[in-house]
């Protein structure tokens, strides 16, 4: 066997190794499909929560596997959830038909904008980005007559979904379908990652010119996972406006941008579950701190990301592992 076909052969089983579920991974998600039996009565802060993990994930793909820093990806969040909500409002109630509808069009927006962060370095896309989301933003507040305006876009009437579960106030259909939704861009996104084109993307996230000196077409690549990304984005934002049955302009916000970053740096950025862990924390964090605190918790949340910071996430996961084991070893006692 000559040494190429030796490379490529190892290279596959490499790829089949990375693409292979391990047990933790179906855990996650056997806990996430048991949460919707267990917690009934907390099925709308867990339909926020995978709403959040879903457009974490999507900002992942372009954060965590290309180093595309974005402060404006609540642009194509908004898309997705004006698209459903204009929808549901003027065409028809059918949540499939709306969500397939803000999905595309999400991904239009994302694949006419994308070629505006091919130049540039990470400050360029930055103020790119957020000047792309706050151009939308304005322009959805210009155009009253169709969007609402300031006062958002009201008079939504969503149908049952698939004909049968219809959305209620206790957010249990909701959560269903948000969980499915999640789950099922997870295997999109998992199986992109872990294929040779997420091994070109980590080439380009890494050296961008030493990739293309590989003859990895660079700015395709990148046009390509920006436009899914968007997509994935516009998903989030249709699941919220169909969940909710109300558009408003912060979908489009600043502040929304910045939590789903937020939320990235908390769970790690590079492995998909980092937005969706990440999610989870700040979601159950936001909610127990706002009780506690209602107008302070934003500074808690502020102090749990310099401890991060400056204690570095796995330093601070060693620590942690280093006094289970003496409190396992000293059975306890002091």
């Amino acid at each position: 066997m000559s040494p190429d076909v030796e490379a490529v052969a190892g290279a596959r089983r490499w790829l089949a190794g990375r693409a292979r579920w391990r047990w933790w991974e179906i855990a996650f998600w056997l806990a996430a499909a048991a949460s919707f039996v267990l917690l009934p009565s907390r099925h709308l802060i867990l339909a926020e929560i995978a709403i959040l993990g879903l457009f974490a994930l999507s900002l992942d793909l372009l954060l965590g596997y290309v180093g595309i820093v974005s402060l404006g990806h609540a642009a194509f969040f908004g898309v997705g959830a004006y698209a459903a909500g204009l929808m549901a409002k003027h065409v028809g109630g059918e949540p499939l038909l709306g969500f397939a509808v803000a999905v595309f069009a999400a991904a239009t927006v994302g694949l006419a904008t994308s070629f505006l962060v091919l130049r540039g370095a990470d400050l360029t896309r930055l103020m790119v980005t957020l000047g792309v989301a706050m151009l939308l933003g304005e322009a959805a507040n210009q155009w009253s007559s169709l969007t609402g305006g300031a006062d958002g876009l009201q008079g939504m009437t969503v149908a049952p979904l698939l004909g049968l579960f219809e959305f209620d106030l206790f957010g249990r259909t909701a959560y269903g379908y948000a969980l499915v939704v999640l789950f099922l861009c997870f295997l999109i996104a998992r199986r992109i990652v872990n294929s040779p084109y997420g091994l070109s993307l980590r080439a380009i996230r890494d050296n961008p010119l030493r990739a293309a000196a590989l003859g990895i077409a660079v700015d395709r690549r990148i046009v390509g996972v920006y436009t899914l990304a968007a997509a994935m984005a516009g998903a989030a934002g249709a699941l919220l406006a169909q969940t909710t049955a109300f558009v408003s302009l912060d979908v489009f916000d600043f502040n929304r941008s910045a939590d789903v970053l937020l939320v990235l740096v908390i769970g790690g950025a590079g492995y998909l579950y980092g937005g969706l862990i990440g999610a989870v924390f700040f979601k159950i964090a936001a909610d127990l701190l706002s009780a506690q605190t209602p107008q302070y918790w934003h500074f808690w949340i502020g102090l749990i990301l310099v401890v991060l910071v400056l204690a570095g996430r796995d330093r601070l996961g060693e620590r942690l592992s280093a006094l289970a084991r003496r409190a396992r070893l000293t059975g306890g006692a002091p």
